[in-house]
């Protein structure tokens, strides 16, 4: 028994040395606008940076990160659930150096945990902060009150419009919806699919100039991605656009937005706190 409290002590202590992994969620306000193509290429950008990054599909029963790379998982966080894997076990490589939890079918009840299954999903949790970098949620399109609580448990929020007048409304209100519960929570802008820079910057501006008319809400513009044929290519050959052709405008951008959130380029806008994912995870889940 006091080899086994020693032992502990020690993981716990080291635990608490270690930088914790930044928690990432990327949502929009409903599908159709490139997130998970956001989230994958993002991902891996970030490890290219140099930067230990997992990549989780949160869109369970939907998910299609397996999709956009080829690559079916043996895996899922099904089998965590059901299976009694570990999180460790379904891990899988993915492409440019980052690793995958996919999301699998059949599973529609995750974010309601009882507090056994929190408390087992916590616990691996902390083990995996303890070795990443950066661990993205690739979230399921628009929200609910049950995804709501997870993404209130993340360090930031990333959001992914288009210009279309529609989606830019749909994010609008995806944010409202967060804010009206967390006014803290740090919230960025991602604009896709953008003919030209200034399509781009307009349609940022004019959501950011709506959420502080209305909502008195301050976000942080990362910058937007183009319009670009590589893109479609690149689905079509299931590879990742950035290790599709690293040179295309797209490619380019997607390093740029990387660049700018890793370095923490946001000037005066925004300081980013320590990250209390866990201590939310308690707070949202039960209640504690």
């Amino acid at each position: 028994m006091k080899d086994q409290a020693e032992n502990l002590r020690r993981r716990l202590e080291a635990r608490h040395n270690q930088s914790m992994a930044r928690t990432i969620a990327v949502l929009s306000g409903k599908g159709g606008v490139g997130k998970s193509n956001f989230s994958l290429n993002f991902s891996i950008a970030l490890s290219q940076r140099g930067k230990k990054v997992l990549l989780f599909d949160m869109d369970i029963g939907m998910g299609n990160i397996d999709i956009l790379i080829g690559e079916h998982s043996p895996y899922s966080i099904i089998d965590f659930f059901e299976n009694d894997c570990s999180l460790k076990d379904i891990i899988t490589a993915g492409p440019g150096n980052i690793s995958i939890i996919n999301g699998g079918t059949g599973l529609t009840n995750l974010f309601s945990l009882d507090e056994d299954k929190y408390t087992r999903f916590n616990e691996e949790l902390s083990l995996l902060l303890a070795n990443y970098d950066y661990i993205l949620f690739d979230m399921g399109a628009g929200i609910t009150q049950d995804s709501m609580k997870f993404m209130l448990c993340v360090d930031e929020l990333v959001v992914i419009t288009t210009p279309e007048p529609t989606s830019i409304m749909d994010a609008y209100s995806a944010m409202k919806f967060i804010n009206s519960v967390n006014k803290e929570v740090p919230l960025f802008l991602v604009c896709n699919r953008v003919f030209t820079s200034k399509d781009g910057k307009e349609a940022i501006k004019r959501l950011q100039n709506a959420l502080v008319k209305f909502l008195g809400l301050e976000t942080v513009a990362l910058g937007y991605l183009p319009n670009d044929g590589i893109v479609s290519k690149s689905v079509t050959k299931q590879m990742p656009f950035i290790l599709f052709d690293s040179e295309a405008d797209v490619s380019k951008a997607i390093m740029d937005i990387a660049s700018r959130y890793a370095n923490h380029s946001f000037g005066g806008e925004l300081t980013l706190q320590r990250s209390h994912f866990l201590r939310n995870m308690k707070r949202y889940f039960l209640g504690k």
